[in-house]
C-alpha cells in the first residue's frame, strides 16, 4: 500500500522522522538527536510542535548512567497511532461486505440499529417534538465523528445536512451503513429521524427531524 503523497512529504520532514522513530517507544531528547544528527535544543522546538498539533506527548522520565537530572521522555500520542492507520477504512467496507452476504436483510438492520445506540453512549435521550437545540446536539455528535453538517430548517421542522459523510468509504457501496448514524442521532434527539442522505458519486448526509 504507496503512502499519500501528503503523508510521504510529512514522513520525510523532520518532524516526521522524529514521529517515526517514536513509533518504536518512548525515547529521550537526547537519543532523539543523536539518530537524526541535531542538536537537542533543534529537537525540542520540533517536539514542542508536535506536542501542541496533538501527535507527541510526555511521558515520565529515564535516569542515565550519571548522576543528573533524569532525562524526559516523548512518546506518540496514542490518537495520533489512529490518525496514521489507513486501516480502518478497508477494514469497515470488508466488514460490512462480510455481514451483508452472511445475514438476512433484517438482521443487518438490528444489527446496525444497535451500533447506532451503541455509539451514541452516554450522549443524552431527549423526548418529546423535535426541536432546533435536539437537532444541534445531534448534528454535534456528527462533527465528533468527522462529520461537516449544518442544521436548517424545512416547513419548520429541523434537518441536518451534511457536506460529504463521515462513513462515506462504506456507504458508497452499502448505503445500509446509513442505519448506524441514524439509529445514533435517534438516541440522541429521543424521536424518530428519517434519512434523506445522498448516494451519488460522492455521498452526504441528510436527516430529517419529522413532526412527533
Amino acid at each position: 500500500m504507496q503512502l499519500r503523497t501528503g503523508e510521504k512529504r510529512f514522513l520525510e520532514t523532520t518532524r516526521g522522522q522524529l514521529v517515526t522513530l517514536l513509533r518504536r517507544g518512548p525515547q529521550p531528547v537526547d537519543a532523539l538527536a543523536a539518530s537524526l544528527g541535531l542538536t537537542p535544543n533543534a529537537v525540542r522546538a520540533h517536539l514542542l510542535t508536535l506536542e501542541r498539533d496533538g501527535l507527541v506527548r510526555q511521558r515520565g522520565t529515564r535516569r542515565g548512567q550519571g548522576a543528573g537530572k533524569p532525562a524526559t521522555l516523548f512518546e506518540l500520542h496514542p490518537d495520533a497511532e489512529t490518525m496514521m492507520s489507513r486501516a480502518y477504512a478497508p477494514v469497515l467496507r470488508a466488514l460490512l461486505e462480510e455481514l451483508a452476504s452472511t445475514l438476512p436483510p433484517d438482521q443487518l438492520e438490528s444489527l446496525l440499529d444497535g451500533l447506532g445506540r451503541r455509539l451514541a453512549g452516554e450522549n443524552p435521550t431527549g423526548t418529546g417534538a423535535p426541536s432546533r437545540p435536539r437537532a444541534e446536539a445531534a448534528a454535534d455528535v456528527l462533527r465528533s465523528l468527522g462529520g461537516l453538517v449544518e442544521v436548517e430548517e424545512r416547513d419548520g421542522l429541523p434537518v441536518i445536512r451534511g457536506y460529504g459523510c463521515p462513513l462515506a468509504v462504506a456507504v458508497e457501496r452499502r448505503p445500509e451503513a446509513c442505519r448506524a448514524v441514524q439509529s445514533l442521532l435517534r438516541e440522541v434527539v429521543g424521536s424518530e429521524v428519517r434519512l434523506c442522505c445522498s448516494y451519488e458519486e460522492r455521498p452526504s448526509c441528510c436527516f430529517e427531524l419529522p413532526a412527533a
